[in-house]
């Protein structure tokens, strides 16, 4: 029986179920269901609190095939949601910054975006690390925020904030990721151990909270 890393096979997989960042997921699904969709996100916070997972879940609520438009309860059962979830969408890219972080790299990316998603409502192209990308790799993506394709969105992730130009902030809606309260990383560890039928204690799992620092993937590996 193969072994699956915790962090990964109890990633949440709806805005109701991340760990300690109620404040983002409210707004998020109050923009959802008000109409009020940006065509550029950025989540920023530590490592560990929920940024990718958030932001597969936003990509999702926003291609779900099931209903006819955005929705802030994504199925998680239609070809969409499933290919978002196993990182294999054709219309929904996940790229490292780090590592993708030239101007070539970046005109490509403009280049596709702008022709139609293949099947889905909306291109999307999650970019993590976004800090990363150098200066004339964020001029060059400055081009395309300012006139976005009508079918296209773009959901940065950050740990570093303060690295990303202001003309690329200016032109996102923003949303702040909290370091995850130690109440609720201990309930969401309980509610894995019993899932997992490991006997723990309250003290042991305490003590795995504070070591982990408010990062739900620290806590689970």
């Amino acid at each position: 029986m193969s072994y699956k890393v915790l962090a990964l096979k109890y990633r949440p997989r709806t805005f109701d179920e991340v760990v300690g960042q109620t404040t983002v997921t409210r707004t998020l699904r109050n923009a959802i269901e008000q109409g009020r969709i940006g065509h550029a996100f950025l989540l920023s916070g530590a490592r560990g609190v929920g940024k990718t997972t958030t932001a597969r879940i936003l990509a999702k609520a926003l291609n779900c095939a099931r209903v006819a438009a955005p929705t802030p309860e994504p199925c998680g059962e239609c070809d969409a949601c499933r290919e978002i979830a196993d990182s294999r969408s054709l219309d929904v890219q996940e790229i490292d910054g780090a590592s993708n972080n030239s101007v070539e790299q970046v005109r490509e990316l403009r280049e596709s975006a702008r022709y139609n998603p293949a099947r889905d409502r909306f291109k999307i192209w999650i970019i993590d690390e976004v800090h990363m990308l150098s200066v004339g790799a964020f001029n060059a993506l400055l081009k395309t925020l300012e006139e976005p394709p009508p079918r296209v969105k773009f959901i940065f992730a950050t740990t570093e904030y303060h690295k990303i130009p202001e003309t690329i902030l200016s032109r996102c809606q923003q949303y702040d990721f909290r370091m995850i309260p130690a109440r609720d990383l201990q309930a969401h560890l309980r509610k894995v151990a019993d899932a997992e039928g490991i006997r723990v204690s309250d003290a042991a799992l305490a003590q795995i909270t504070r070591a982990a620092e408010g990062s739900a993937r620290d806590a689970l590996s």
